[in-house]
This record gives structure tokens, C-alpha cells and sequence, in this order.
């Protein structure tokens, strides 16, 4: 017997061509059956699906759960907001230091203090990807993959030499990220991460594949040069001045910089994130041709597909890297369209009203004085599908660009399609329902959204995780149900 049965959906996988008129029986939390007509004496439980679209449960890769708000809190509002949105597992980016458990110190102290306040308090399934701030962390990623299924280190590039939210000093940005004397977060240090990534690819062959090292490419110098130029200046303001202090080329210089480290260390994974511009994106593209054996991962969050930096929403969306001009945008979903970008992420970091626009001084839109980055998981799919099918996008290409694509590059080797064997993650969305983005509507404790007003076309009625249903028709469902997912996770066997 099946434990569910889901009749007349239109399915849409990753490696079809075509959205194919499928029933889908589940059992034991993973995909049983696919096929045409199903007996509903098979299974248990039987629901019609009502002819709505069945899309491969989201993986959003790229995440920042317990950076503004504490772990315990974040894990629960934030997950509910994604499992909304279709999303089904999340990989949240961790560090020490200052933000997320505001603590320094050893991973083999830190990482399961993360992980037990993480238990049960997840709706969707989690995951995270650790950043070696000081030089010891180097030394204990082979414990981390080892031991707990970490696979995916993280470099911030700016992190050195300039603040989260705007120009610091070396000396603060120590104390942000509270590393020793001796200890100096610098391109030497990215090098050594990257040798040490490389080590564990040749030392755990089964593995390397899944073994990865990725960067938020801008350098502090630029920004630091640049800033002062935009506010002596004082001829732009909003988001175009910070795009202005944190300009693309930036980011190209930084992109040239971590492939040439990846070429020299023998560092064959490397994923470059939340690429905003043309620049950037050439440069990752330039980088692929120069360094062919070299396997580069092109990411681009939905916010920087959706807004440009006259969006009405203003300060609420300043994020880094920052939102683009219009033509950045129009760069970006032309080469998505081409191909030219792997998978697509939001970059979920939920920054309350009070921090987002702090005090009378940010009234007028202070770009300046407000924190970086906004939530956004819970619009993922709905606005991928609703921007992407109006410009050509085919249905299985966004199954691909956020399913397929992150569980592949991050070792979820049981997710990320419906297909026999796999966990039975399911978005379920009615394609043609057009809908008005309010952030009240929201599980999120964000408060706001950037993305407020915006019409979208493709809203989720039903979300499954592992055959159980947790979100339907506007409501959360069920006691929280994500698991810990160590990576990579072993294939289904056939």
C-alpha cells in the first residue's frame, strides 16, 4: 500500500522536457510512483490534486536564519515563511563572530550548539554551510565533513577590510569577527581555505564532487574608496548610492581574484554567489573559459531578478551586494534564459523594521544608516515562475534552476526532482492565480517586504514535505518536521 496518492496534478521535473499529466503515490517519505492513472486502492490516503502544478519541493541554498533575530526564534518564523513559498529545505549560511550566536571560538564547540538549538524547531528540512573565520577553523573543516556533514565552506571577501553594513576599520572588523591578534582575515586566508577544500576533495574522492567553496565576491578596498567618493559627493542617495559605494567592478575583481586561487590550490568547486551585474556575470563567465577544468557554480537571487535600485521600497531593500539598475536586470534574466546561471537562491536574511529603518534619521531613506539584507524564501518560486514564464522560461528549466541544480552542486543526493526513490518534497501551485505581495500575509517576523505590491502569477496552494503536508492553502500545518541534513547524503538505491 502507498501512504499518499496524489491524482491529477501536471508534474514538472527537472530532467523532462515537457510538464506531463502525472498521479503521484508516496510512501515512506519518498516518491513510489509515477504514472499516468494510479488506482486509488493502492494507497491509504487518497487527495486530488485538482489539476494544479507539481514543482520538486524548493531547495533554497542560500540562506541567513539567526543573523538578526536569535537561532531559536528564526529557525521557527523563518521556516514557516519558507515552507509557504514551496521551499522544502533550506542551507543557511553560519559563521562565529559577531551576529548569528555572537561567539567566537572552536567549530567542534560551536557547530553543536547550533545543531541543538536547531532541533525541532525547523518546518522545513536544514542544513549549513560554515565559514572558517579564524585561522584554527581551517584545521577542523575535515572534522566538520566528517563528522557532521558539512561540504560547503564560505568566504566573504570584504569581510577584512569593511564593515556588514558600511565602511569599519581593521580594528573593528577583528572585534566583528572576534579573531585573535595573530589571525588576519585576508586573501592569504581565503587561499588556505581553498587548499584546505582541495586536500579534502583528493583526500575523500567518493566525495569531492559535493566538496565546495563559496564566495561573496566584493573587495573592501574598492568599497572602502568608493563609499567616501558617493558621500563626499552627495549628488546620489538611496539605492543608488550604495550601489554607487559598492559599484560591480568590485565584484569582477573579486570574482578574477578567487578563480585565480581556485586554479592555483587545485580548489575544483568553487560557487560564486548573488552575482548582481553584468560585470560580474561576464567575469564569472570570463573565469569559466580561462579555467575550463575548474567547475564554478553562478548564482542570482530573485531579488536582484525582480528589482532595480529604483525600487519603491528603498531602503528596505538595501542588501549586499546591492540592487542593480535596470539594465544589470535585464543583463541577468537574458543570460538565465541562455543558460549562463546555475540556480537561483533569496538570500532569506529577515531584518526587522526597527533595524531596517532605525530612528528619525533613516525617515527620508538614509541608505547609510540602515542594516543590509531583507527575507524573501517565501516569494522564491511564485516570482521565478510568475518574472521568468512572461520572458520564455520553461517550466522544467526553473525545477533545474531551483531544485536540481543546489541538490546536485550541494550534495542532497535525495532531493531535488520528483522521481522514484527521492524524498517526496512537493510545491503545488495554481499557475494561473495572480496575487499581491503584503507582507502581512507573511509567517515571516520581518514585518515588511521589498517586494510589497509586486503582482505574481503563480501562487503555492500546497507544500509536502517528505510525503507530509505542512503548509495548505495559506496555513501552516503540523508540529515542525525538518531534519538535519548531513552531506552529502547518500544516492537512493535503485
Amino acid at each position: 500500500m502507498y501512504d499518499l496518492l496524489i491524482k491529477n496534478l501536471q508534474v514538472v521535473q527537472a530532467q523532462a522536457d515537457r510538464v506531463n499529466p502525472l498521479d503521484i503515490a508516496i510512501k515512506d517519505g519518498r516518491f513510489a510512483a509515477l504514472e499516468p492513472s494510479i488506482d486509488p486502492g493502492l494507497a491509504r490516503e487518497t487527495v486530488d490534486g485538482g489539476g494544479l502544478t507539481a514543482f520538486p519541493g524548493v531547495i533554497d541554498v542560500h540562506m541567513h536564519v539567526g543573523i538578526y533575530s536569535p537561532l531559536e526564534q528564526d529557525a521557527v518564523s523563518e521556516s514557516k515563511a519558507a515552507v509557504m513559498g514551496g521551499v522544502t529545505t533550506g542551507i543557511t549560511y553560519f559563521r562565529t563572530g559577531q551576529y548569528y550566536l555572537n561567539k567566537g571560538g572552536p567549530y567542534r564547540e560551536f557547530y553543536p550548539e547550533v545543531l541543538e538549538i536547531s532541533d525541532g524547531r525547523y518546518w522545513m528540512d536544514y542544513a549549513y554551510h560554515l565559514a572558517p573565520i579564524a585561522s584554527s577553523h581551517i584545521d577542523e573543516m575535515e572534522m566538520l565533513l566528517t563528522e557532521h556533514g558539512v561540504s560547503s565552506f564560505k568566504i566573504f571577501m570584504f569581510y577584512g577590510g569593511y564593515g556588514l553594513h558600511g565602511k569599519s576599520d581593521k580594528d573593528a572588523q577583528k572585534e566583528f569577527l572576534m579573531i585573535g591578534d595573530e589571525d588576519s582575515y585576508d586573501i592569504a586566508h581565503f587561499e588556505f581555505i581553498m587548499r584546505a577544500a582541495a586536500r579534502l576533495m583528493k583526500q575523500y574522492p567518493d566525495m569531492a564532487d559535493q566538496i565546495s567553496v563559496s564566495l561573496h565576491c566584493e573587495l573592501a578596498d574598492i568599497l572602502n574608496a568608493y563609499t567616501r567618493i558617493v558621500q563626499q559627493e552627495g549628488k546620489l542617495t538611496g539605492l543608488r548610492a550604495y550601489s554607487a559605494a559598492r559599484p560591480p567592478h568590485s565584484e569582477g575583481l573579486a570574482i578574477w581574484i578567487a578563480s585565480y586561487l581556485a586554479y592555483e590550490t587545485e580548489c575544483l568547486n568553487i560557487n560564486l554567489l548573488h552575482l548582481t551585474s553584468r560585470k560580474a556575470l561576464e567575469a564569472a563567465m570570463m573565469m569559466e573559459k580561462t579555467f575550463p577544468h575548474i567547475n564554478f557554480g553562478k548564482e542570482v537571487t530573485i531579488g536582484h531578478l525582480m528589482m532595480d535600485y529604483d525600487v519603491p521600497t528603498k531602503c528596505h531593500a538595501k542588501v549586499n551586494p546591492p540592487i542593480r539598475s535596470r539594465e544589470d536586470v535585464e543583463f541577468l534574466w537574458e543570460n538565465l534564459l541562455a543558460g549562463n546561471v546555475d540556480w537561483v537562491v533569496s538570500d532569506h536574511a529577515c531584518c526587522s523594521e526597527e533595524l531596517k529603518v532605525s530612528g528619525q534619521e533613516n525617515k527620508d531613506g538614509n541608505i547609510w544608516v540602515s542594516k543590509s539584507g531583507f527575507g524573501g524564501t517565501e516569494y522564491l518560486l511564485s516570482a521565478l515562475h510568475s518574472e521568468g514564464t512572461r520572458r520564455g522560461v520553461s517550466l522544467p528549466h526553473i525545477a533545474r534552476l531551483v531544485s536540481a541544480e543546489p541538490a546536485s552542486r550541494y550534495g542532497l543526493n535525495h532531493k531535488g526532482d520528483i522521481a522514484v526513490g527521492l524524498d517526496a518534497d512537493l510545491a503545488l501551485m495554481n499557475t494561473a492565480t495572480t496575487y499581491t505581495v503584503r507582507a502581512e500575509d507573511s509567517e515571516s517576523s520581518q514585518g515588511y517586504t521589498p517586494f510589497e505590491g509586486m503582482e505574481l502569477t503563480g501562487e503555492i496552494v500546497s507544500t509536502y514535505l517528505r510525503g507530509q503536508r505542512v503548509y495548505h492553502d495559506g496555513r501552516v500545518e503540523g508540529p515542525p518536521l525538518g531534519r538535519y541534513q548531513a552531506r552529502p547524503s547518500p544516492a537512493p538505491a535503485d
